[in-house]
């Protein structure tokens, strides 16, 4: 297991731009206030979705695109750094109005209404590829 203490910078609360990406919009936001890790947590809805899901057998992602609105009903995920670039790793839970879920790795998304709260931690976090499992994890 590899672990760290963080120490926290700021904790932000903040409205997401409706129309926008729901992950940019939060990239953006650890951006502004110079936070190159995090962890977060939101809510709201968007108006379509492209989910993730890591097949890890074939070492890859699979997508899956939603073209409808989604109840946002829970989403988690981190910041760190991939490339050198901010990258929020997000995971999400969406409802549909029948109250069937789907869920993954969420790539991108229109935002119709968000709600954040991010928690900036000052060391950086970054992610390099692992040969075990193919993908980008924390160093």
């Amino acid at each position: 297991m590899n672990y760290r203490e963080v120490t926290v910078t700021g904790e932000y609360v903040a409205r997401l731009d409706t129309g926008a990406d729901w992950r940019a919009e939060i990239e953006s936001l650890a951006g502004e206030v110079d936070a190159d890790a995090g962890w977060f947590t939101a809510l709201g809805s968007v108006e379509d979705a492209e989910i993730w899901f890591y097949d890890q057998d074939e070492g890859e992602y699979r997508s899956v695109t939603f073209e409808e609105p989604l109840e946002v009903a829970a989403c988690v995920g981190n910041v760190s750094l991939l490339d050198g670039d901010i990258f929020a790793h997000t995971h999400a839970v969406l409802s549909r109005p029948s109250g069937q879920a789907v869920a993954g790795h969420l790539d991108s998304a229109t935002v119709f209404a968000g709600e954040l709260y991010f928690r900036a931690f000052e060391e950086p976090l970054a992610r390099e590829y692992d040969d075990e499992t193919e993908l980008d994890l924390w160093l």
